[in-house]
Order: structure tokens, then sequence, then C-alpha cells
């Protein structure tokens, strides 16, 4: 057993790659040892701006020996009547470089052959490990390569060494073009001489000494530890979203967290563009109070043990300045005038060429929010109709703005923020923002009502329309990225507990499109069953991330019913029942009567001839039904589903009886007829909530 140890050296690698790369290597490697049958105690993988590495430990030193198994003729075709080997055993013989008399017995279920069995010498683990390691860096995801001078070893950056040793020893090959060797460099200014590693498992304590963290998660935990320290002297919380700090994390060998400030008067401009403006372009951790306040500080992260690092703190706040200094430029130009002024340059701005503007974009917003207000109003929940229309015309006003067109990821924060300004009432601005919620999969929701109107309207209407001119997704592509508004549309519903039915909402939609504030819809039928088609679909999708079972969501699609809500409580119900005693015998005999329903000649009636039952079997059956349709005619009311399905759960032994004792298709018609009607109705009791015959239980 020994220690393996790989390492690239490169010009600083792509930082948003560093750590998938990194992971990928490691992946490959892994998989790569276990094909060849290599055992190895423990694999670990490291990650800096110049390099990647492999650290192996108890690796074994070879192959395992295999037995080879090698068939031959049958026995009556090898030997002849005196018990010499004929030509063909020979030959056979002559293929493996042994003597015919080397020969064995192979006794198989189709007879008896000759054959011999060869031990395989296990290749040495050194010389496997070079192609090993050629192949993971081959099979990187990287997306595009590059070449580097007269060298034809392509890469994602230039590579400057390789390393790759066994124990104390180099394991001589060439991997990108490279010698490998003994020989690593340290940190760029720190430590940028060529420095020899004496044995594989000093890599990572001779790096630490040359000024640099080769264990990326180590890292990461220090630049954390560092940020939060600095946060706390001044009672104040970093913003560290995981991307970001991956990315710094990436940037450097050896971190080293300073703070910095901005000038105050910063803070009158919207904190998502200051922190937006840090984050993005400057790679700082910005700070905020407790309430979520920005503060008028920020952390970045340098690469150098600075002697004085007050130059590099002052360095750091003169360059910031300009920027935080454009967008306080761009907010103060918006306020010049006032958010509604901003519409009229709407006119002219294309939603999608076949769709009109986006102020006819936003007409049809406002027309369907004011009609998904009323249903809300219907329901008892406080909402002005008025505010509605008017956030909804206002909606997109922002995205003429200069603050937007400089940050693009601030529409309808910056809108939100211009309403106030303008003295628009709170329901109206808030909702500017909320309409575009949740942005991801899991996103908080619009909390307001007016806010929830504004997303169901803004996505129905971009689903329908892009429906209606055939660009609907296809594959992976989904340019309108109406898959994740589709499940929006169904989680505003249901979470929110709207009772409403998507059959009106998609219906509304197409008129808004058969008006003069927008383009026409040739095909409204076509549209109309597309889009429904495509929404429903969703469910699978939203229901599966949550951990429900496909055969729980197939038994509520196929009663189809077409509001979110009401879906959503269903599938509660049949999770429920999938967990009760009968519920698999109950499937099974749902299954049993839809076939015997669907192999009926003729329709089935649906009355029952109480003077035709007869059996006990069929007589308790006909009871457990009468006594379950009266119990669940004030559940199904309420849509109370769950004990719906908890009572008909009753029906499993007298029905199980019945398909024991009684026979269906009597050779008495009337007989038959009356049996198939029974049958009927306990499949119609179940599918008032699904059809549970879907589930594999």
């Amino acid at each position: 057993m020994s220690t393996i140890l790989f390492e690239l050296g490169c010009e600083e690698l792509p930082p948003k790659s560093l750590k998938p790369l990194r992971d990928a290597l490691e992946n490959s490697v892994v998989e790569q040892l276990n094909e060849a049958d290599i055992t190895f105690d423990s694999i670990k993988a490291f990650a800096a701006p110049r390099r990647l590495a492999i650290q192996i430990e108890g690796i074994s030193d070879k192959q395992p020996n295999r037995s080879e198994q090698k068939r031959g003729p049958a026995i009556k075709a090898a030997f002849d009547a005196d018990g010499n080997p004929t030509r063909a055993a020979m030959g056979f013989a002559k293929g493996l470089g042994i003597d015919a008399s080397e020969l064995v017995t192979i006794k198989t279920d189709k007879g008896d052959y000759v054959g011999f069995e060869q031990t395989i010498e296990g290749q040495a683990t050194t010389e496997l490990l070079p192609s090993i390691f050629q192949t993971a860096l081959d099979n990187l995801p990287i997306a595009k390569r590059m070449r580097s001078g007269a060298s034809r070893d392509e890469f994602v950056r230039p590579v400057q060494w390789v390393v790759l040793m066994q124990d104390d020893t180099v394991i001589d090959a060439t991997i990108q073009g490279h010698d490998t060797g003994t020989q690593t460099r340290g940190h760029r200014f720190h430590s940028p001489d060529y420095h020899k590693i004496t044995h594989a498992n000093d890599y990572e304590a001779l790096l630490k000494n040359l000024n640099v963290i080769a264990d990326f998660d180590q890292r990461q935990m220090l630049i954390k530890n560092q940020v939060k320290a600095l946060a706390d002297e001044v009672n104040a919380n970093p913003i560290i979203p995981q991307s970001l700090l991956d990315e710094v994390t990436a940037l450097v060998d050896f971190p080293i967290a300073l703070r910095a400030s901005f000038e105050p008067r910063f803070l009158q401009v919207p904190q998502e563009a200051l922190i937006s403006t840090m984050q993005a372009d400057q790679k700082y951790f910005c700070l905020t109070d407790k309430a979520g306040k920005l503060q008028p500080y920020f952390i970045f992260i340098t690469n150098i043990e600075s002697k004085d690092p007050k130059q590099i703190i002052e360095g750091n706040e003169k360059v910031v300045r300009p920027r935080l200094a454009d967008a306080e430029f761009f907010f103060l130009q918006d306020q010049k005038q006032p958010l509604f002024a901003l519409t009229d340059s709407l006119k002219t701005r294309v939603f999608q060429d076949q769709l009109g503007t986006i102020w006819q974009k936003s007409e049809r917003v406002a027309k369907l929010a004011a009609f998904i207000a009323a249903l809300i109003q219907e329901q008892g929940q406080t909402i002005d109709i008025d505010e509605t229309v008017r956030a909804a015309i206002l909606s997109k006003a922002d995205l003429a703005s200069s603050l937007v067109g400089e940050y693009p990821e601030l529409q309808g924060i910056a809108g939100t923020y211009y309403a106030r300004l303008n003295g628009e009432s709170e329901a109206v601005a808030a909702s500017i923002e909320e309409q575009y919620l949740p942005k991801f999969s899991g996103d908080v929701l619009p909390q307001t009502p007016i806010g929830i109107c504004l997303a169901l309207a803004d996505r129905l209407d971009t689903l329908v329309g892009i429906f209606a001119i055939d660009q609907a997704p296809t594959g992976s592509k989904d340019p309108f990225s109406l898959r994740r508004s589709a499940i929006g549309i169904l989680r505003i519903l249901i979470e929110k507990q709207l009772p409403i039915n998507l059959v009106a909402l998609v219906e509304q939609a197409i008129k808004g499109y058969s008006d003069d504030s927008g383009s026409k819809i040739a095909k409204m039928g076509d549209t109309f069953t597309q889009v429904m088609t495509f929404l429903n679909s969703r469910y699978r999708a939203m229901y599966t991330e949550q951990g429900v079972s496909v055969d729980t969501i197939q038994a509520v699609q196929a009663i189809n019913p077409h509001m979110p809500l009401d879906f959503d409580q269903r599938i509660r119900a049949v999770q429920a029942f999938s967990e009760l005693p009968q519920a698999s015998m109950l499937s099974e005999s749902n299954k049993r009567v839809a076939n015997i329903l669907a192999k009926s000649e003729g329709d089935v009636v649906n009355s029952i001839n109480k003077t035709l039952i007869n059996e006990g079997a069929e007589q308790d059956l006909y009871q457990a039904i009468q006594h379950a349709q009266d119990d669940v005619a004030p559940l199904l009311k309420t849509a109370d589903y769950t004990p719906v399905l908890q009572t008909l759960a009753r029906l499993d032994e007298p029905l199980t009886q019945f398909f024991d004792t009684v026979m269906v298709n009597s050779e008495d018609a009337a007989l038959k007829a009356n049996r198939l009607a029974l049958l009927k109705q306990v499949r119609a009791l179940f599918l008032t909530v699904a059809d549970i015959s879907e589930l594999q239980l």
C-alpha cells in the first residue's frame, strides 16, 4: 500500500469552473480505479487558482490476478476414437500457446468441451495511473479548450507543470504534453519558485508553507470565518451567496479578509443596486444590520499578506466609489420624471415580434389581473380592483428606467422604489416587485393580493401568447422560461389557497389577445388545449420534487381536475390512502372493476334493480355502497377528500367477497347488467377523488 500524488499546475483556472473541475476530476479517477479493480483507502481532491490535484492513500500496488477460462471445441470433436487430439483440439491449443495435453474438460449444461484456465497477471498500478489521469483530464467539463504555443495538447488554461508520484518516487509519464516530476510551485508572489515534493504525503503541508491552502473547502471555511469575524466587529451580518463564495474561494491561494467602507450618502440608492454592483463587479461581501438594511461597509478577500493593509483597503474604496456613484446617478436621473411617464416609451419597445409591445402586454395584464382580483373578491378577500389595474399599468414601467438599463436584475425592484417615491399606495408599490415571484424553484411567493394577481396575469399572458405563435418549449430549450412560469402559477394558486379554475384563467388570457390591445390569436381552441395540457404536465415535475410518487400523481391526473388547489387536496388524500392497509387490495379491485366495465358490451346502466340482488355478497356490497354514498356526499361538498377515501376503504371486504363468490358475467342478461351497474357505482365513488387503480402498491 502506498500514496499517490497527482498535480496539474496551470495558469489561473476559471474561478467559476474550479469547483466543478475538482469534483469531475475526482469522480472520473474514482470511477476508473473501480473499473480497473484497484483498491484504495481514501482519495482527496485539491483545487486552487493554479492547480488541480489528487492524493490517493492506501492504494494497492497492482490489480489482482484473475482467472480466465477459454472454451474450445466439444469433446466429441476434440478427440478421435482412440483418445488422440484432433486437428480442432490441436489448433485450439496452439492458439493459446500450450500443448494439447494441457487441455482440460469443461462441463456445461450443453455438454462437455475442452478448454484451458489461464491466470491473467494483474497490471501494476503505476502503469495504469498515467492513462487514468489523462483520461480524467480529457473528460473534464470544459466548454472551450485552448492550445499553448506550439503544443498540440489542449486544456482550459496553459499547463505549466505536472507532478505524479508514488510515495517519494516519480512515476515517469507524459501528461498534457509535460513530463511528470516532483516539482511544484507555491504562491505566485510569496513563493513563486519551484519546490521539490519529497513525499506524496507531504503535499498539503508543503503548500501551506508556500502560502497555498490547497484544500478548496478548507480555504472556503477560512474565508467564511474571517468575513464573519470582521462583520461582528461592526455588529453587522454578512451577505454570503454560495455562488459568490465559491468564486472568491477559487480566486485566492491564501485568503486574507479586509473590511472597507463607503460614503453613507450612497445608502439612499436602492440597496439592491449597490449590492449587485459590489457582488458582481468587485466580488465583495456586503454587510447589513439585523433588519437587513445595508450598512456602509464591505469585506473583500485579498490574495496577498500585505505589510500595509491600509493601502489595499484604500485602493478598494477608491475603486468601488465610481461604481456606487454610477448607481446613484441613474437613480437620481430616473426621479426627474414620475414612474408613469416611463410607460410612454414602452409603446415602442417590443415584447415579442408577433405579440406586440410591452405596453400592449401591460394592457392585457391589467385586464387579466382585474379579472383575477374580482375572483378573489368573490371569495371574501379584500382587494381594490382599481389599484390592481393601476399596478399592472405601472408594472413594466421601470424597464425604461436608467437603473434597470444598467442593472437588469433590478426590474420590479426599481419600480417598487420609484412607486413609493411617487406616492403610490403601498399595495401598488409592493406588487410591482412581487409580480416576478417566484423567480426560481423554492423561491418565496408574492404576499400581497395585488402582487398575486400581477404574478398570475403576467405568466398566463406570456404562456398563452407564446403557445399561440407556436414557440412552445422543445426539449431543453425554453427561452421564455415557460416551464418555470407554469409551476409558478400552480404554486401560487395552491399555496395561497385560491380555489380558482385554470380553465377560466386560460380562457380569459386568450380573450386578452382578441381585442385591440395586442395581436390576434388565430386558433383559440388549439391554443387553449395546448396551454391546459402544458400546465397539467407541470404537476408531475412539481410534485416529484416534493417526493410524491409518480403513480399518486397519475391517479389524480386521470380524472383531470382543473383547479390546482383541488388537485393538491386530492394528492394529499391519495397519499394518506396509500398508507392504509386496505389500499393495495382496493387498488387491485379497482383495476379489476375498470377492466370489467371496459370490456362490457354496450352502455352500463346507472341505476340498480334491488329485486335482482339475491346473493349474500351481492347484498352486502350494495348496502356498503349505499352507506358510502350517504357518508361521502357531505364530505365531497367541502372537498374533504382524505376522509372520503378513508370511508371508501370500508368497501374493501364486501368488494373482495363479491369477486370471490359472485359471477359478474352471468348468463342471465338482466342479472349481468345489474351487477355491472353495481360495479359502476363502486367505480364512480372512487373516481370522485382519484383513479386509485393507477396506484402501484
